[in-house]
């Protein structure tokens, strides 16, 4: 099957989990043309490098800035607006270079991508959707687990649904699984890489830190004043600092420094949470502000107790989780069943199968890989609303959803 393939460049995750699927749609004879933005072009191009059956074209995406652990909402909002013009022509060039070449795809399936959902709407291709951000609109969450946020709560969940309605499927990768209350709608355990999935846990005495701003130039004082040995990526620099080993980032060092780590404080990254969920490191998310779907995944790790959220980082709040991280791991150990990515496949595979069979969209999909799912039951797999959810399938209005 021609498969158009749309990536998100805003954040490496997207890259690295469409990498894990664009591997398995390879090994299974599909043609595909990859278009992706930002960084993740850079990225997905050096590990496809020469590889048949596979093309990838660069487009312009949205930016996102941010300063001190804020999202910068003016910033964000001029410097995408000053590089729009050129933005445009370079997507009507991606287009054209599509329709010139005979590509004809027969699927789009998108992270979260609008290029690729919006071209297979214009053709009116089937469009599979893989991501983990739907989790918030087309799941039901606990208004507990909401409080003090449920405006955030939901504009973001509008902006959410606005960005992907009406796909022909809904595949949400989560570490969490709410009862999902909207047709269409399938849980998966978080992607994979294989270098996760060839890690094996062995619970060592540092503490990880993964941060992406270098300008924080009170975390290295921070964390030489507390008695633990810390490894740190994403300060710019290298070297040690009585206890704290600052180190540049490599694929396989962080992997293993990760499997080995008595618990790790990072962002709200989805990512890299799902993975140390995966190899039950127990984590201490400081979500970006003003980023609703980081903290609610920050929230959900909480109230699992697979680790804390917290909204900045001092001496205080790392000793308390530090001291507490063997509670959370055993929480770990006991709550959560780490998984390969055979489900997504499967799953994705039938998807597929479908589409050839030009099968109209399946309001759920029946892969042996989920098992048996009963209304309510909060694990990957779930995929019909429960009894009394909301039935909605976006094939209307739904506004009162959000009063």
């Amino acid at each position: 099957m021609r498969i158009l393939y749309g990536v998100v460049g805003e954040g490496m995750g997207h890259a690295t989990r469409s990498r894990v699927v664009l591997e398995h749609l390879l090994e299974k004879g599909h043609d595909i043309r990859v278009v992706v933005s930002g960084r993740a072009h850079r990225f997905l191009t050096e590990r496809f490098a020469d590889r048949p059956h596979i093309t990838l074209q660069e487009i312009h995406g949205l930016h996102m800035d941010y300063a001190d652990n804020r999202f910068r909402i003016g910033s964000s909002l001029w410097t995408n607006l000053t590089q729009a013009p050129g933005g445009i022509l370079q997507n009507v060039a991606a287009y054209q270079r599509i329709a010139e070449d005979g590509f004809q795809p027969e699927l789009v399936v998108s992270d979260f991508e609008s290029w690729a959902y919006l071209y297979g709407l214009n053709h009116r291709l089937p469009v599979v959707d893989i991501d983990n951000q739907q989790v918030i609109n087309r799941c039901r969450h606990d208004p507990a687990l909401l409080a003090g946020r449920r405006l955030d709560y939901l504009m973001t969940r509008i902006a959410v649904k606005a960005k992907l309605p009406w796909a022909y499927h809904y595949l949400v990768t989560s570490f969490f699984f709410p009862p999902v209350r909207k047709r269409r709608t399938t849980l998966v355990s978080p992607i994979l890489r294989p270098e996760i999935l060839a890690a094996r846990r062995q619970p060592g005495k540092h503490v990880l830190v993964y941060q992406t701003s270098a300008a924080n130039t009170l975390l290295v004082p921070t964390l030489q004043s507390l008695p633990w040995e810390f490894r740190v990526y994403g300060m710019g620099r290298t070297g040690v600092e009585g206890n704290v080993t600052l180190k540049a980032f490599d694929e396989k060092g962080f992997v293993d420094d990760l499997r080995t780590a008595r618990c790790l404080v990072s962002g709200g990254g989805y990512s890299l949470m799902g993975e140390a969920v995966h190899l039950h490191v127990p984590v201490l998310s400081v979500p970006v502000e003003r980023q609703f779907e980081q903290e609610l995944n920050a929230r959900y790790l909480q109230a699992l107790g697979y680790g804390e959220y917290a909204e900045r980082l001092d001496a205080e709040t790392i000793a308390a989780f530090v001291e507490r991280s063997e509670e959370h791991a055993a929480a770990l150990r006991a709550g959560y069943v780490p998984h390969d990515n055979t489900m997504l496949f499967e799953c994705l595979d039938e998807l597929v199968a479908l589409v050839e069979a030009g099968v109209p969209r399946p309001r759920r999909l029946a892969s042996p890989s989920m098992g048996t799912w009963e209304p309510g039951a909060a694990k990957a797999g779930a995929e019909t609303p429960a009894a009394g959810e909301d039935a909605d399938d976006d094939d209307g209005d739904d506004w009162d959803d959000y009063v």
